[in-house]
């Protein structure tokens, strides 16, 4: 598995990355057999956050016999600074861990959360603190708006940024050309989600992938496409989807990546056309 230097810090991750919803409403065993399978294909980067269920409580047993060879990412998405701050001790519990490598405040979706998690008592307070206790040691956000990203970005100086990239959402929905040159101007860390996305799923249509809020790629052919074009760009890491199988999917199209070729880019836009993207530029 390749590794990638975290932007300006001394960090290596694997390419491929561990979508902690994966191990949600799984078994104890089932949850420690897939990390310790992930780890020995060479994954050493997992993300986990408070919203996918009883993530954190799976993820941190099957996490704790490896905690010295991870990275380990998580999130809040409370927006003041108290909540946070009990919601980061209630993670680290889980977790069963006395620091994270990053924690991010998750899921910006506007410029009302922009305001609410930077203004003096909101969440960023809290990541500053938790940074100075040495309970993390990089800050970082995600978000799935344009606008609230740049605004994020011109806010605080973070360490990185988890952010949908996606051939679907980059040729038909224009989305996320901006911030990836907006995080790279600054040497940010650039993590990316939705990289096996494809389009939303259709009114009454069986989810085939119930922890996928959108519906994936159809097969290991597009997802090795998927994957080339992500990692094409400059980014560190791509963090997989909730399903055991996907998480594959990704590790193998990661452990076979080579750069795409200017007539292989074209061939991918042109594959885009007429599907419908997640997300869509502001």
């Amino acid at each position: 598995m390749q590794q990638r230097r975290l932007a300006k810090t001394d960090y290596m991750l694997s390419i491929a990355g561990f979508g902690g919803i994966a191990v949600m409403d799984e078994s104890p065993g089932y949850s420690a057999a897939l990390v310790r399978k992930a780890i020995g294909r060479g994954i050493n980067y997992f993300d986990v956050a408070p919203t996918y269920g009883n993530a954190e409580e799976r993820l941190g047993p099957a996490l704790e016999p490896f905690r010295d060879e991870v990275f380990l990412a998580c999130k809040t998405a409370e927006r003041t600074r108290a909540d946070a701050e009990r919601q980061l001790g209630e993670s680290l519990e889980k977790l069963r861990t006395d620091h994270l490598d990053l924690y991010q405040i998750h899921g910006i979706a506007n410029l009302h959360e922009v305001d609410a998690v930077t203004e003096s008592g909101g969440a960023l307070d809290a990541l500053r603190d938790a940074r100075e206790k040495g309970l993390t040691r990089l800050l970082g956000f995600s978000a799935h708006s344009e606008e609230a990203a740049l605004a994020m970005m011109e806010r605080f100086d973070f360490d990185t940024i988890l952010f949908p990239l996606n051939y679907v959402t980059w040729y038909q929905g224009r989305f996320g050309q901006e911030v990836l040159k907006e995080a790279l101007s600054r040497e940010m860390g650039i993590l990316a989600l939705k990289v096996l996305a494809r389009t939303s799923w259709r009114q009454g249509q069986e989810r085939t992938w119930p922890k996928c809020w959108y519906m994936p790629v159809l097969d290991e052919k597009e997802a090795r496409m998927a994957v080339r074009w992500a990692f094409s760009r400059p980014i560190t890491s791509a963090v997989s989807p909730g399903h055991a199988e996907l998480l594959w999917w990704l590790a193998d199209a990661a452990e076979h990546f080579r750069p795409t070729s200017a007539a292989e880019e074209k061939q991918i836009a042109a594959a885009a056309q007429g599907i419908e993207p997640i997300f869509t530029s502001d």
